[in-house]
């Protein structure tokens, strides 16, 4: 294993101006993934008979520690807000259900996931104030919650649900959770956006997935051939709005053409470079050239993180990409658009040489001075049972999928004909860190993430307020203040 990078804590304590960045996946994806060799995507196949249902849960696993309070009291959960509310009310009445048969009083509530939410600087006064949450379920940035000093040490915890139920996916977990040798966070699950493509209406327009859908290019060529405004079909529906599924596709779109926020330390920015350049030219046209206006749904330009659900569960637009949110309600609606659904991977580099994927975990925190972690680390082990989490994972539909590897059995992989892929990709050794490639993130790549400079600087393209060149220039120069203000110098 690497051995993980990390800044200093007098340098990056004072992140707290900028902290609640969320994972790029609450929505669309998460920040790390397995890179994987460049190969041909290929259409998954989703037309299937109903799927299989997940083996219930026998009987829930017995309680490995006491509780340290006494029975009566209030254990206190945040959990995440889910796009797809089947799964977060299931996963809040079970949980609310076992602190019941410990003998007390469940208060689950839930919080926002977003990368633009306030999760770090309220669990930062929380904290402070000596009152915070006895666990969460989140997919906030662990490196700053680690040098905010927010969560306790995990590392015992993490190592008996190593011990309990296999190694921990996907591969980039350490880099976003193990700092100086300990674990600050224990992984719920492992999390893995992708592209969604209509393919009954790729097939109509002569689109061939499995042979032309690889790079960004090819994927635009083909909203054009899908595109039919007349029956208000169209192809392009993504959005560089501010929102994680559009901060998901400028990431993606620079990287396509070689370009890299940062260096491979993570301490030098490298962003304002002419294959930045280049990719967000590439982006900005496709909502400014009179040419693309028929691939583009109406309001396209304002949209946030559930409006590309909405439009695609509503059969207007041929692709998009998203979390698994979207693929989840339509089976579990069994809307049309399921079946005809072909779940793709990541666009690859122009070059060919990387998946551009995003495959990472969500995390189980204790906060530094809850009041009950030993009942907190009770919930995290029986819940990363996998009889206990089975269940959850099939009613997700692959939002939530197992983060310990004897949980991918193969009655889980039997519920959906996209698991198989998905294990594929979470089991893959090598690393993607999203954002932060081909660094490990950190804090301050993190607090510059979550200032949400991605949206601004498109828009300010599209606007016509700056050229792309300027666009990049102004977004490096926020980054570098970030940087140099933490003890981070760019020149």
């Amino acid at each position: 294993m690497k051995r993980e990078t990390r800044l200093t804590r007098r340098q990056l304590l004072r992140l707290s101006a900028f902290a609640g960045v969320g994972a790029a996946l609450a929505a669309c994806a998460a920040p790390a993934t397995p890179a994987q060799p460049a190969a041909p995507a290929q259409p998954a196949e989703t037309a299937a008979p109903a799927p299989t249902e997940a083996p219930a849960p026998t009987e829930a696993p017995a309680p490995t520690t006491a509780p340290a309070a006494p029975a009566g009291g209030t254990i206190q959960v945040l959990h995440r807000q889910e796009y797809f509310k089947e799964l977060e009310i299931e996963l809040k009445a079970k949980t609310e259900e076992y602190i019941r048969s410990l003998g007390y009083t469940p208060d689950v509530s839930t919080v926002n996931p977003e990368l633009f939410g306030d999760f770090i600087a309220k669990m930062q006064a929380a904290v402070a104030a000596g009152n915070p949450p006895d666990l969460a379920y989140h997919g906030n940035s662990i490196a700053q919650m680690f040098d905010l000093e927010l969560t306790e040490d995990h590392t015992a915890l993490v190592e008996e649900l190593v011990s309990k139920y296999g190694d921990i996916v996907p591969a980039t977990a350490p880099r976003n959770a193990r700092f100086e040798g300990k674990w600050w966070a224990a992984p719920h699950s492992s999390v893995i956006g992708g592209w969604y493509v209509r393919k009954d209406v790729a097939e109509a327009a002569g689109v061939d997935l499995a042979k032309q859908f690889n790079t960004l290019q090819e994927r635009l060529d083909a909203a054009i051939k899908m595109s039919d405004p007349s029956k208000e079909m169209y192809g392009w529906g993504l959005t560089v709005n501010k929102s994680g599924d559009g901060h998901g596709l400028i990431q993606i779109a620079f990287q396509a053409f070689g370009g890299r926020a940062v260096d491979e330390t993570g301490t030098k920015i490298t962003f304002n470079s002419p294959e930045t350049i280049a990719g967000v030219e590439w982006l900005a046209a496709i909502y400014t050239d009179p040419k693309y206006k028929n691939i583009l749904p109406p309001g396209v330009e304002s949209w946030t993180d559930p409006s590309n659900n909405e439009a695609y569960l509503a059969g207007k637009i041929g692709m998009t990409q998203n979390a698994p949110s979207v693929y989840a309600k339509a089976k579990a609606d069994k809307n049309p658009v399921y079946e005809k659904t072909a779940w793709m991977n990541f666009p690859v580099t122009n070059d060919g040489s990387l998946i551009l994927g995003a495959g990472g975990n969500q995390w189980y925190t204790i906060m530094r001075g809850a009041k009950n972690p030993d009942v907190a680390k009770q919930i995290v082990i029986h819940f990363m049972n996998p009889e206990v989490f089975a269940p959850l994972s099939a009613l997700g539909g692959g939002l939530v999928m197992p983060a310990y590897k004897n949980g991918w059995t193969d009655e889980l992989l039997k519920v959906d004909p996209n698991f198989p892929m998905l294990k594929e990709i979470m089991f893959n050794p090598n690393d993607y860190t999203g954002f932060a490639y081909p660094a490990q993130s950190n804090a301050a790549i993190d607090a510059w993430f979550a200032t949400g400079f991605l949206s601004e600087m498109m828009a300010n393209i599209i606007t016509g307020k700056m050229t792309a060149a300027e666009a990049v220039k102004d977004a490096t120069e926020k980054g570098i203040a970030i940087f140099e203000e933490k003890g981070l110098p760019q020149s």
